[in-house]
């Protein structure tokens, strides 16, 4: 009985691999929005950076996978913050920065908790 509970635990395959790209995808996607943040110091290259950035979110939003347009939904709103801080109102710059810092450090966190969750099911497989 204590094997079969023991086999149960085992995470299969396919779970273990979701895991693991959804731990890299958060991790990217924190490490992305820290060089957005970073490249709306810029002006016009902020500028041109933000829109490209709010159009590829767009264009996601429109997928049939809710994971692409959970995707898109950020990445949309990154661009449209940095677009939106180079609009010279004062005060907007500080908050879109705030606000990317914020959103780049919750997804390093959520991808660095599902890396951990991938490898302690990959040590309960070995």
């Amino acid at each position: 009985m204590d094997d079969n509970e023991n086999i149960r635990d085992i995470p299969s395959t396919s779970s273990l691999s979701k895991l693991g790209i959804t731990a890299l995808g958060y991790i990217a996607g924190g490490v992305f929005l820290f060089l957005l943040n970073v490249i709306a110091r810029f002006k016009v290259f902020g500028l041109i950076v933000g829109v490209l950035v709010c159009l590829v979110g767009i264009g996601s939003l429109f997928s049939r996978n809710p994971a692409d347009r959970k995707a898109g939904i950020i990445i949309t709103a990154a661009g449209a913050l940095v677009v939106l801080s180079k609009t010279g109102i004062p005060g907007i710059a500080i908050i879109s920065g705030v606000l990317l810092t914020i959103g780049a450090i919750g997804l390093i966190v959520l991808g660095i908790f599902n890396a951990v969750k991938f490898f302690i099911g990959l040590k309960k497989r070995l």
